[in-house]
């Protein structure tokens, strides 16, 4: 897991990461998923009967299986969930995307996903995405481990 995908291993585990892949089908198809799905999947058995029933529909599926949700309080067990399937799709599609795939970004949303318990806990703020995501590729940058594709460039050159 650690070579086809780091960043979700980093996120998740080995085995949470490859129970969303497999139930994806794989990784490209897991990458292609938005969050919403990804927080439910692994319960589709139970989001039927609740559309069929007309009853409240999952918070989690495989995710429940996730330390987050466990350390997470009641009430906030749903916003976790929700926050890490976002935190999941994007380290999805980092993981295919990327032409040197690194774990930095995973370990960057694990700290993410720590600091939003401990704010929802304590109702503090966290920081923004878009900060921590050039942080680390800043960091990536200063240690040439980013390369930028050709397209981009090429691009960056006719301007």
């Amino acid at each position: 897991m650690e070579l086809v995908s780091p960043n979700l291993t980093a996120l998740l585990n080995e085995t949470l990461g490859a129970k969303l892949v497999n139930a994806s089908g794989s990784l490209s198809n897991l990458a292609k998923l938005p969050a919403s799905t990804i927080q439910i999947m692994g319960a589709e058995k139970a989001l039927f009967r609740a559309l069929k029933k007309k009853g409240s529909t999952p918070k989690f599926g495989h995710l429940y299986n996730s330390t987050f949700i466990a350390r997470a309080g009641v009430k906030d067990k749903g916003k976790i969930s929700r926050f890490l399937a976002n935190k999941c799709a994007l380290a999805a599609r980092l993981d295919q995307h990327l032409i040197n795939p690194t774990n930095r970004f995973g370990l960057a949303m694990k700290k993410q996903v720590e600091d939003r318990l401990q704010a929802l806990a304590s109702g503090e703020k966290t920081d923004r995405n878009l900060d921590v995501m050039e942080e680390v590729l800043q960091e990536l940058k200063e240690e040439n481990l980013y390369v930028e594709s050709t397209i981009k460039q090429k691009k960056e050159e006719e301007v």
